[in-house]
């Protein structure tokens, strides 16, 4: 059980890392918490600070959950691998390195399943990409994904997975509140490089 309490702690501040905050400031002299929506996710730092660094965010984002579920494996424990990607994803919307504040659980959301299951990471990126197009709504976009997921892993009957992406998908939309507000308001930003 010691070894159970050693990941999941490891998971959280793995989750925890503030990549926006870090790359703004180390590389910007920014805190992108006091720009755009304030938020220190891969989104907020495309609009705040530009392509490089919201790429560059973003996929460090991404591989704060794939270094999560990778864990178990790591100390040989037979821990699940999608229970320490949970922790990295609360580790990323509340991290401890930034007063709690962090980002939307999307792309750590997707390191997770990137580590877990390939595929499914493909179809989601497609997902998400198709709806961008359509849309331009990023934050649409993100929780279309979600529900790709959900059915995705309904589909291929992984309990564990529907279990864990039914909770992301949940965290997704929970993060999203203000987004869906002002989408259905038609307040909400659209991107304008796709």
């Amino acid at each position: 059980m010691v070894i159970y309490g050693v990941i999941i702690i490891l998971a959280y501040l793995l989750g925890s890392i503030p990549s926006g905050l870090i790359v703004g400031k180390t590389f910007y002299g920014v805190d992108i918490r006091e720009h755009g929506s304030g938020n220190l996710g891969g989104t907020n730092t495309f609009r705040t600070l530009g392509v490089k660094a919201g790429l560059t965010v973003t996929i460090a984002d991404i591989l704060k959950g794939t270094a999560a579920v990778l864990l178990p494996a790591l100390f040989g424990s037979d821990m699940h691998p999608l229970m320490a990607g949970i922790f990295a994803v609360i580790g990323h919307m509340y991290p401890v390195f930034a007063g709690f504040k962090g980002g939307k659980a999307v792309a750590t959301s997707g390191g997770i399943l990137l580590g877990y299951v390939f595929p499914m990471f493909l179809l989601l990126i497609a997902a998400f990409f198709i709806s961008l197009y359509i849309t331009k709504y990023v934050s649409l976009s993100s929780m279309i994904a979600a529900i790709v997921a959900v059915i995705y892993s309904i589909v291929v009957w992984d309990i564990p997975l529907m279990i864990v992406v039914s909770l992301l998908a949940f965290f997704v939309f929970y993060r999203h509140r203000a987004n869906i507000k002002r989408i259905i308001e038609k307040t909400e930003p659209k991107i304008k490089w796709l």
